[in-house]
């Protein structure tokens, strides 16, 4: 009995060791292996992933709004048969800035009495079509403009900001004597577009705060907008596909929207729950600098580093301080940004103020080289200063004058947004 119970114990300490050097020789393997897997990136460095505290069905959603903004849309999934491009993610690569590749073109309004060039396809050129179709042309005596996608990450920050804040950073008769006026797009927005709540309205006219012009209401607007002008993708908002009016190939109506209303809300809720860009190397003491030095030569003027949300049933969006840098107000930049095309209430030379964050990774998503300001004129940060006339001279002059060590600490500012 006594040599049974030993030997019992003998097997049991035995195969304990032995699970116990599988376990081992198991940890030791993974580790072995994981020096050969790629790690995951950092968070600053990426634009598309979602914001803090949603939920499992809310993340459910968020992928799903993912793989339909990734999707590439062909015949048979509604593509065309005019479109400017086939996915949303192949003009936001990474949720990142366009590419002049795929800038584009809208045209039609020179001034504030609205587009002229409605009958014409106004107001955006959908220059690519399906077999058996013409792509579109700039109609004879209609100016135009080349726009790049911009930055996706953290829209949905931007759209909570209020109406009321926005008017407190307008101040369209320079009352503080500082050379800047902005002031918001006021335009009219589709029926089907919901105002927020407590929306200030002016003539029936709303603030506007998407889009290069700033002319766009909401991202419901901007999704649905951007299904049927950039894809010629129908859906219950938009059920007419883009025509060229100058061959007059009508197409045929669809029988029903070509994708559900389903599919548009989950592009809107990704969009609203990506998270903000992140900033880089902010302890840096160079990066700190530049930081004063923007400040110091009248850039946060224009570019707020600081807004505000409004009440969200999101706790991530929920009032709380976000980074943006931008107002979202209109700024006149001078005769060397006016293109002669203008939407809404927007003046030919005047630009919404971009977001600046972000811009560090911008070059990640444009082939390892930079396309700034609107049309991606500008090659690097100090090029598209340098373009920043009107309202943004006094700084441009400013930027011109630093030292060279100042210099190179403001764009290593920038750099690390």
């Amino acid at each position: 009995m006594i040599l049974n119970s030993l030997f019992a114990q003998n097997k049991k300490m035995k195969n304990k060791l032995a699970f116990t050097g599988i376990l081992i020789l198991f940890v030791i393997i993974f580790n072995a292996c994981e020096k050969f897997l790629p790690s995951a990136p950092e968070a600053d460095s990426v634009m598309d992933a979602p914001i803090d505290g949603l939920t499992y069905e809310q993340n459910k959603l968020f992928l799903e709004g993912a793989e339909e903004f990734d999707e590439v849309y062909t015949t048979e999934t509604g593509l065309g048969p005019l479109f400017v491009s086939t996915s949303c993610g192949s003009c936001h690569a990474g949720d990142n800035r366009g590419h002049p590749f795929t800038a584009l073109t809208r045209f039609g309004q020179s001034d504030t009495t609205g587009n002229k060039f409605l009958d014409f396809g106004a107001p955006q050129i959908q220059h690519r079509a399906l077999p058996g179709f013409v792509g579109e042309t700039i109609p004879n005596g209609a100016t135009s403009s080349k726009f790049l996608a911009p930055i996706a990450s953290g829209v949905g920050f931007l759209e909570l900001v209020s109406d009321e804040d926005i008017l407190a950073m307008s101040d369209p008769l320079d009352q503080n004597g500082d050379g800047i006026s902005g002031v918001p797009n006021w335009n009219t927005i589709p029926g089907w577009v919901k105002p927020f709540k407590d929306a200030k309205v002016k003539n029936g006219k709303y603030i506007c705060r998407f889009g290069r012009k700033g002319a766009t209401y909401n991202l419901h607007q901007q999704v649905a907008g951007a299904f049927n002008n950039d894809m010629g993708i129908t859906t219950t908002f938009l059920p007419n596909n883009p025509f060229n009016y100058l061959t007059g190939t009508q197409p045929a109506p669809p029988s029903e929207p070509e994708i559900t209303d389903a599919s548009v809300n989950g592009v809107v809720f990704y969009l609203q729950t990506l998270q903000a860009p992140i900033q880089r190397n902010m302890d840096d003491e160079e990066v700190m600098k530049g930081k004063a030095v923007f400040k110091s030569i009248g850039c946060e003027n224009c570019h707020k580093e600081t807004l505000k949300t409004g009440p969200s049933p999101l706790k991530g969006l929920n009032q709380v301080e976000f980074h943006p840098y931008t107002d979202l107000l209109l700024h006149d930049m001078g005769a060397e940004l006016n293109d002669s095309y203008t939407e809404g209430s927007a003046l030919a030379s005047e630009w919404r103020t971009t977001p600046l964050w972000g811009l560090g990774l911008s070059a990640d998503a444009q082939g390892g080289k930079v396309f700034l300001l609107h049309d991606g004129r500008a090659h690097s940060i100090s090029e598209a200063i340098q373009y920043h006339g009107g309202e943004g001279d006094k700084s441009r002059k400013n930027f011109t004058d630093l030292t060279e060590s100042d210099r190179n600490a403001l764009i290593k500012f920038l750099e690390s947004l």
